[in-house]
């Protein structure tokens, strides 16, 4: 490929890398992760509701990483209730796991901006080292991809083996019991799989302009090592 179109691509590359950091910045600070309705299970089964009287019992609840707000609905009108995660929660929902989504989500923002430096670095310098140069670019990406794919495991492990929501439901309810009615995924979390896409996307690209994957290297470095070994002897 001529080194236009190569500083073409890896400026793609790297616009497409600094614009997954500031979309997974975004989707960190907010609050649409989880959207659901939860059913005060306690109430409904007091006056035995059912079909649409279950309607007066079903409140809403959505959450993000730090904070989120739940609806609370036990048949005498909705009460907006507020929580965050730090510190509130820690000894209610599986903190472990939750710090590394964050760790995770923190990571992949700098690798992003790392990857965006040195795919501008590709395109216009001299690259002099594996790690600076276009072999390098294949590590950070797959290190992205990893780091991605680990946020999305990690976060629906929490959500559905642990049922954070319903955790967060019961948080400090001492006489009425919530179980989550519906659950889905809001934005953020999709957005978190657009950006898992836009790292491999970044991986197509490096091999567009030219660069072969790390292990076709290394083959062809062992043949010719061997090559010139059989010469010596």
């Amino acid at each position: 490929m001529p080194d236009q179109q190569k500083k073409i691509v890896f400026c793609t590359a790297g616009i497409l890398s600094f614009a997954s950091a500031l979309t997974i910045a975004a989707a960190i600070g907010t609050q649409l992760w989880i959207k659901g309705t939860v059913l005060c299970k306690t109430g409904a089964q007091l006056v035995n509701a059912t079909g649409q009287e279950l309607e007066k019992f079903l409140g809403e609840i959505h959450y993000g990483l730090f904070r989120g707000q739940k609806l609370r609905q036990c048949g005498l009108g909705g009460r907006t209730i507020t929580f965050s995660f730090f510190p509130d929660l820690l000894t209610v929902v599986p903190a472990s796991i939750h710090v590394c989504v964050i760790i995770f989500s923190a990571a992949l923002i700098i690798i992003s901006l790392v990857e965006t430096g040195f795919f501008m670095y590709n395109a216009f310098g001299k690259p002099f080292e594996t790690l600076h140069g276009p072999i390098g670019l294949y590590l950070w990406n797959f290190i992205s991809c990893c780091s991605g794919f680990l946020i999305m495991i990690l976060f629906l492990s929490e959500v559905k083996l642990h049922r954070l929501s319903e955790k967060i439901a019961n948080y400090k309810e001492g006489n009425f019991i919530f179980k989550t009615h519906k659950e889905q995924y809001g934005t953020s979390f999709w957005l978190i799989l657009i950006c898992f896409f836009t790292h491999f996307l970044n991986i197509l690209l490096i091999r567009l302009a030219g660069i072969k994957f790390p292990f076709h290297s290394s083959k062809e470095t062992d043949n010719g090592t061997s090559a010139a070994a059989d010469l010596m002897y």
